[in-house]
Order: C-alpha cells, then sequence, then structure tokens
C-alpha cells in the first residue's frame, strides 16, 4: 500500500489522475483536481467546529489571498527569472515586499510579486539575494556562495522590471536584504 493511497480520497484521486510519459515518468498532476480538493479543504474549515471565527477566516483568507496574489504576479511575470521553470505548479508567488509589512492594497497587488521556484523564493525572503532595477541578479556578501552555486544561481541578469516592481525591490534591498556585519 501507497502513503498516497492513506490520505484523502479525493487528493489520491488527484494523484491518480496525473499523466505520465511512455517511460512511466510523473509529467503533471492534474490541476483542476487540486483545485477541487483545495475548495472542498476550504469548505472543510469553514464548517468546522473546533476552530474559533477569528482563526477559520484566517485560514480561509490566507488560501485565498495566495491564490489571487499568484494570478495578479502572473500578468506581469510568466517564470521562474532565475531558473527559467515556467510550469505554474512548480512556481510559487513570492513577495518582494513581505506580506507581514503591507498594506491590505499591496497584498495582493501582482507589482509587488515574483513568481520563483521554492528554493529561489526561500533565498530571496531570507535576503540572501536581491535584484538590482536593471535585472542584476546580486548576491548577499553573507550568503554561502557555495551553496548558491549548488543551486544554480550565478551572478547574471534576470530581465528589467516595471516602476512599480522598483519600487518594491527598493524596499527589499534597504530592508530585506543581508549586510555585511562590518
Amino acid at each position: 500500500m501507497l502513503i498516497a493511497e492513506l490520505a484523502d480520497p479525493l487528493l489520491w484521486q488527484t494523484l491518480s489522475s496525473a499523466t505520465e510519459d511512455i517511460s512511466g515518468q510523473l509529467i503533471e498532476v492534474a490541476l483542476p483536481v487540486i483545485q477541487d480538493w483545495e475548495d472542498q479543504q476550504q469548505r472543510e474549515i469553514e464548517s468546522a467546529y473546533g476552530i474559533l471565527e477569528t482563526t477559520r477566516k484566517a485560514l480561509v483568507q490566507a488560501r485565498i489571498g495566495q491564490g489571487k496574489f499568484k494570478q495578479h504576479v502572473s500578468t506581469l511575470e510568466r517564470a521562474c527569472r532565475i531558473t527559467k521553470v515556467d510550469n505554474m505548479t512548480h512556481l510559487v508567488a513570492s513577495h518582494i515586499k513581505p506580506w507581514r509589512e503591507s498594506n491590505n492594497e499591496e497584498r495582493l497587488a501582482g507589482s509587488k510579486g515574483l513568481l520563483l521556484t521554492p528554493s529561489i523564493d526561500h533565498l530571496f525572503d531570507r535576503g540572501f539575494i536581491y535584484f538590482e532595477d536593471n535585472g542584476e541578479l546580486i548576491t548577499s556578501p553573507v550568503a554561502d556562495t557555495r551553496s548558491l552555486e549548488r543551486m544554480g544561481v550565478q551572478p547574471t541578469n534576470v530581465g528589467r522590471f516595471n516602476t512599480d516592481q522598483k519600487f518594491f525591490l527598493d524596499y527589499h534591498r534597504k530592508n530585506i536584504l543581508l549586510k555585511s556585519a562590518s
């Protein structure tokens, strides 16, 4: 028995409906079925009895917010600027200015985000990498160069940013970027 068979039946259906290439390698999970499963999870949260109302609202809003944010970001960005991965399944909507430090209007603004692969998102969120307005990828002086190289991160130009993105990138450089201790 596979571990996945122990999962929620709708999630198991999702995994079972994944398409495979001729060698049996998983290509892509059926995204509409994943959306159905996520919608079901949201309905269960909304109707659950043991969850405080404020917690319930926060969980639902976080799920809806990330989906809308990614949708808004994807109108401006088509792929991870560093890895060039363009399959939305493998990308996250990364906040240039952290969500916790943004006002309500900024939280869902597409120009406040980038589509990144999870490892690149981690580096960007933690201030190990950043971008100049002209698209130059820069690494923090405190970043572990060997780790960055192993992740395929090297100085490059990732393309220009629009005016709104430049505004938020300036915030990131001033407030998130890890600077040298000296």
